[in-house]
């Protein structure tokens, strides 16, 4: 039953990783204005492919192309097909319009110039569009098992923790983004300390960024452990968190260590290609868990409960 959906899921789910990958791969070489001004077309023609930075931008252009198709069938055929399952539509919407919501922000960066600050909103649009689709896929393959009755509940404390965590990391990626767009990368040229030092000159801002991204990121991973030790301890049953919260436990740390490696290797393509898959799939994880932390999963009006869940405190 909806065999071809499920193929075209995959397939979708695969190419928008792809994507994300290519993105981060011409912000990393400089490849942005590979085109020139123009859009969709390369310096005003079908594909003048005339030098390593067209060929990378024009390429990402046009796999993105393809796959603003794709997403588009995916979602229609999914909201007609498996309408009546929870989150489907909803996933459905925001694969749609995380797409071309980031492929126009994209178009305006190479025609009009975006600050810094407007440019690392691109790679969390790239991502929050990718976590859509792969939840919708998760849909399409899992569909009825993911009724209310087959999983325990969790407390609204809990389910909240989550939610903040998954708001969270989005601003510790657009931290990272921002500092490839601002060129703030090697402020720090040591890790994981910042130029010999625990506490950097702070005055100076590439330091500053760097430093404060750092931070971020250290604290994350440790609200991840938190979470992770929460329900292991209390919604051990629940396998989809515990699973969930293991893997984003492992991720995370994988996380931190390829971004010290970035630094060593001093931005060394390779390292930071791997730095930016690792974010694709944790960004995916955690949003999954939150999808399954959603009232229509779970709820409970126990107070005591509420305490258990808790994931600060």
């Amino acid at each position: 039953m909806n065999k071809g959906l499920k193929w075209i899921s995959v397939l979708t789910t695969l190419g928008m990783f792809l994507v994300l990958i290519m993105g981060s791969l011409v912000t990393k070489t400089g490849s942005g204005q590979g085109c020139g001004n123009t859009w969709p077309l390369c310096h005003g023609q079908f594909a003048p492919l005339d030098s390593l930075e067209s060929l990378i931008e024009y390429s990402h252009r046009a796999v993105s192309g393809v796959l603003g198709i794709m997403v588009t069938v995916q979602s229609v055929w999914a909201w007609r097909k498996l309408g009546h399952i929870r989150g489907v539509k909803a996933f459905a919407f925001g694969g749609f319009f995380f797409t071309f919501a980031q492929a126009l922000l994209g178009a305006a960066a190479v025609v009009w110039g975006q600050s810094s600050a407007v440019l690392a909103l691109h790679f969390g649009l790239s991502l929050t569009a990718f976590a859509s689709v792969l939840l919708l896929t998760i849909l399409v393959f899992e569909g009825n098992l993911l009724k209310p009755r087959k999983l325990a509940p969790i407390s609204k404390r809990l389910r909240n923790g989550i939610w903040w965590l998954a708001i969270y990391c989005y601003v510790v990626v657009y931290l990272g983004a921002y500092i490839r767009h601002t060129k703030s990368g090697l402020a720090c040229v040591t890790w994981p300390t910042c130029n010999g030092a625990w506490i950097p000159d702070l005055t100076i801002e590439p330091i500053a960024i760097q430093f404060v991204h750092r931070v971020a990121a250290f604290i994350f991973l440790l609200l991840v452990i938190r979470l992770a030790y929460v329900i292991a301890k209390h919604y051990r049953e629940r396998k989809d968190l515990y699973v969930g919260s293991i893997l984003l436990v492992v991720l995370t740390i994988s996380q931190v260590l390829s971004g010290g490696y970035v630094v060593l290797s001093q931005l060394a393509l390779v390292p930071a290609l791997i730095h930016n898959t690792i974010i694709a799939a944790l960004f995916g994880v955690i949003c999954y868990l939150c999808f399954q932390s959603l009232s229509f999963h779970s709820s409970v009006s126990n107070d005591s409960k509420d305490k258990k869940g808790a994931i600060h405190g």
